[in-house]
């Protein structure tokens, strides 16, 4: 065992070497390493406990923290170098001001240098969102010291916490162009595309490659779902549907119909691989994000009456449909809890932790073994989490958690959608792209498990703050970049 930790040791050394290499010559290869590199995680066991880690994130994190943020650190760096100044769009620099195109100069901090008359919400701001962020951690970190499973809470701060901050600080640094946004969405549609198609094999074969837990599983369902190279079925769901949105945002906003033609035939073969996942929670979740596209491509009102109907009809559905349907509500065993896959009792157990430790809950990482203690169980059900984030966040954290969580979802929305730290970019198909997106990504968050603990927020708000403020290369104020390209897509 230990000559295999050496072994491995060695060898992620050198290949964060090598990335660092391939990064100092050409930074703009980060983000699209990132990308890549996101969903894949290998199991590994540990003092009786198997964790499933990002570890390829993990190197490439590492890698670009190498090359751009401790030289940054030390003072001998100023970021990334790509594209050339004046070539696009790029990062404004800590405390340089610059034009903006709501009357006032906004600040290298993202906050427009007059609220019009917004005032109170100026900690609406990119800047606050990333002190929110550390306080979070920091909070965290605090309430793990009277966690009865210092385990876990400390395996979420080194294995996620810590990592994705840098991954956030990484893109957050990024100088973001058009074309690097389209490369990222290129090499995400990519592993999309060839994971739906591992999915399609696994369904056909009824065989999974990973994760026996699903595997069992599918032996007593009536039905049988696949999660691809994903350990679980509801996070390869949560993957399609966030580039599911991406794509349709080229969809509504291209104005060739070459590229419309293409995102269809690319979102047919998606939604296909989707519906085997058999993820409640990924669908809901793409039809919110498709929703939030919606209302600004077309009308608001019109999207809200929509969607309160679509909802309404599918309750009426759930409600109105036989045993046969295997939707859970009815037959032998039927019930809100079998129609919700247990969530439902995970969310009164927490309720109940909530209850009993108001103030400052029962410390990180916690919910796992309190739950088991406190209704003196090891039902299967009784997972790390509550399958809803805010009741976790209000079983561990306590109201100080969930303040502080309500708090950076508010401040995240603002920054994303544009009002509180408005730039010259404006409300572009890329910036609704990523804060659709965000918005997907937090109801399912509400329906599943994981919001700081998935890569994926992170890498969502680190473009969305390199965005927030973004200026043109010119000193004079520019139209929104839909203006020039519908899309934001190069000609």
């Amino acid at each position: 065992m230990a000559l295999e930790i050496v072994a491995g040791t060695l060898l992620a050394l050198a290949v964060v070497a090598a990335l660092a290499l391939v990064l100092q010559r050409r930074p703009a290869a980060f983000p699209l390493l990132a990308i890549f590199a996101l969903p894949f995680r290998l199991p590994i066991s540990a003092d009786g406990r198997t964790v499933n880690l990002l570890i390829p994130l993990y190197l490439v994190v590492a890698a670009g923290t190498l090359v751009h943020l401790l030289p940054k650190w030390l003072g001998r760096g100023e970021g990334w170098a790509w594209p050339p100044a004046g070539s696009g769009w790029r990062a404004a620099g800590a405390g340089e001001d610059r034009p903006g195109d709501a009357g006032g100069p906004v600040r290298g901090d993202g906050r427009l240098g007059r609220t019009r008359g917004r005032r109170g919400w100026h900690w609406l701001s990119a800047r606050n969102l990333e002190w929110l962020l550390l306080g979070a951690v920091v909070l965290y970190a605090l309430q793990a010291t009277y966690s009865i499973d210092h385990a876990k809470a400390a395996e979420n701060i080194a294995f996620f916490y810590l990592p994705f901050g840098l991954l956030f600080m990484l893109l957050r640094d990024v100088r973001w162009s058009t074309e690097l946004l389209l490369a990222c969405l290129g090499v995400a549609v990519g592993l999309a595309i060839l994971f739906a198609g591992v999915g399609f094999i696994e369904y056909a074969r009824k065989e999974l490659f990973l994760n026996p837990k699903v595997v069992a599983a599918n032996e007593y369902d009536n039905y049988f779902r696949v999660n691809s190279a994903f350990f679980d079925p509801s996070i390869y769901g949560r993957f399609l549907a966030l580039v599911m949105i991406a794509i349709t945002t080229i969809v509504l906003w291209s104005p060739r119909r070459r590229d419309v033609l293409i995102a269809a035939a690319v979102l047919a073969w998606l939604l296909a691989g989707l519906i085997t996942s058999f993820s409640q929670s990924s669908l809901v979740a793409l039809l919110l994000g498709l929703a939030v596209l919606a209302a600004y491509r077309w009308d608001a009102l019109t999207t809200v009456c929509a969607s309160v109907g679509i909802v309404a009809l599918a309750g009426v559905v759930l409600v109105a449909a036989p045993a046969n349907f295997h939707f859970g509500l009815k037959g032998s065993g039927g019930s809100a809890s079998n129609a919700t896959s247990g969530r439902a009792s995970l969310v009164e157990g927490g309720l109940e932790l909530f209850a009993d430790r108001p103030l400052y809950g029962y410390g990180s990482g916690s919910f796992e073994a309190e739950y088991k203690r406190h209704d003196n169980t090891t039902a299967e059900n009784a997972v790390s989490a509550s399958h809803t984030i805010p009741i976790t966040v209000a079983a561990e954290q306590g109201i100080l958690g969930l303040g502080l969580y309500v708090a950076l979802l508010v401040c995240a929305f603002a920054v994303l959608f544009g009002p509180a730290g408005e730039t010259s970019l404006g409300r572009s198909p890329p910036r609704l792209g990523i804060a659709a997106c965000f918005a997907a990504l937090v109801l399912h968050t509400w329906t599943y498990a994981d919001f700081l603990e998935d890569p994926t927020t992170w890498t969502l708000l680190g473009i969305g703050v390199a965005l927030a403020r973004t200026r043109p290369g010119s000193s004079r104020p520019r139209e929104p970049l839909a203006a020039d390209n519908p899309v934001g897509v190069a000609p």
